[in-house]
């Protein structure tokens, strides 16, 4: 019998809601269920109560979990390396959370070879980010702009365009009278246009802002006429205190309606049907995979166009919602960690696209989110999606062999 390919992986808790979480656990899922793989996995980004070795029912010994605080540490990895002895370290989320790691690749790549799934960088080209590239045997991009970016700041270093992707099997268009008793079931009126926002209350999402924006968007189109819909935990302490915030705007008849359950995949469709429109104004998104899958139910968008959402809105012919070009940059980072560029959008801009959704009949909104659905059928499928890693993890292993096969020359010091 074939050795199955054991692949660590450093990343999201695979059981968590976030996208890097669920994108994490589709790929394994998919690859465990070809019989060919192992995953030992740091289940991290998440609180834990428990500290000991995970394991599932399903899988067994083919998916072990082990509960880490951030992402891990060199401590860890390196006593996990020893232990587990993987043929490949597979990590993923965006690059300030792994400067720690990178530290020490010198090290982990003389045994196993490093696959990073590059999910946040942004133009202008930083090229303070390309020692971080030079120290993966290989880079998988989650968009076309953190691809092209990779290819010129790194070119000596393998990599490929990625995307994320969503199950459209779950993610579908309902039939109109199936929305009205959704938005029944949910106390949300048949007559308001509805903005529907799914996200994490974080400070890069701009929650708070979006409250902001849409009492001036009532004050423009009436306050009776629309609802704001946000499936988020309104006093997160990573995020602002949305509760506050609209009370102190005086937004006390439901024009901001909160939804706090946490909801399978079916009932999370449910919503973007429901939903008129999907906003994210986040200044700094490496995919937005809520977007995809509004998209993806033929609900059109409202974005910033900024990293991933920018290829989800429009494919450079058609348009599926409206993309708001960036009116200024910042730079976050240190010396210790890489540098992220973030793009921030005004309110006006965003007013103003709202608007224009909001004055299209119900057959043009329809019209603009079935042919986004046809958009993410073609070019974001699950099953493209997941086909492509089996590629990518067969390839790797078969170019650099299993734990203990692998020839690599470290660094040394030479006399001068």
């Amino acid at each position: 019998m074939e050795k199955k390919i054991k692949v660590l992986v450093l990343s999201d808790n695979p059981f968590s809601p976030s996208g890097v979480g669920m994108q994490t656990r589709d790929m394994m899922e998919y690859l465990l269920e070809t019989g060919r793989y192992k995953f030992v996995c740091f289940g991290g980004a998440v609180k834990h109560q428990d500290y000991s070795p995970q394991k599932t029912e399903k899988y067994g010994e083919d998916l072990i979990i082990y509960p880490v605080d951030g992402y891990g540490s060199q401590e860890s990895v390196r006593s996990i390396l020893f232990t587990e002895k993987p043929d490949i370290l597979w990590f993923m989320t965006d690059p300030r959370f792994f400067g720690w790691l990178w530290e020490i690749e010198d090290e982990i790549r003389s045994l196993v070879p490093m696959v990073y799934y590059h999910v946040w960088d942004n133009y202008p080209y930083p090229m303070f980010n390309k020692v971080w590239y030079d120290s993966c045997d290989y880079v998988g991009c989650i968009s076309k702009v953190t691809h092209d970016i990779v290819k010129n700041v790194a070119p000596d270093v393998e990599s490929a365009y990625l995307p994320h992707a969503v199950n459209t099997n779950l993610f579908k268009p309902l039939p109109v009278e199936e929305k009205a008793g959704l938005r029944e079931k949910m106390g949300v009126e048949q007559d308001k246009f509805v903005v529907f926002w799914n996200n994490r209350n974080a400070r890069r999402k701009h929650p708070g802002t979006l409250i902001f924006w849409f009492k001036e968007f009532l004050e423009k189109v009436g306050r009776d006429k629309a609802k704001l819909v946000m499936h988020t935990d309104p006093k997160d302490v990573n995020g602002p205190n949305l509760l506050a915030i609209i009370d102190s705007l005086g937004l006390v008849n439901g024009e901001v309606q909160f939804s706090t359950n946490k909801v399978d995949l079916i009932q999370l469709s449910a919503m973007y049907n429901m939903a008129d429109v999907t906003v994210n104004i986040s200044d700094a998104e490496g995919f937005g995979l809520s977007t995809l899958e509004s998209l993806c139910c033929g609900t059109p968008i409202v974005v910033n166009m900024t990293g991933g959402l920018q290829e989800q809105v429009t494919d450079g012919e058609e348009w599926f919602g409206i993309g708001i070009e960036p009116s200024s940059k910042s730079i976050i980072g240190s010396q210790e960690i890489p540098f992220i560029y973030e793009d921030r959008v005004n309110k006006d801009d965003f007013i103003n696209a709202l608007t224009k959704i909001y004055e299209l009949s119900t057959e043009e909104r329809l019209d603009l989110g079935l042919k986004g659905r046809d958009h993410v059928m073609k070019n974001y499928n699950f099953e493209n999606y997941c086909t492509k890693w089996d590629t990518v993890m067969t390839q790797i292993h078969e170019k650099y062999g299993a734990w203990g096969t692998r020839e690599y020359k470290s660094w040394h010091l030479m006399e001068v």
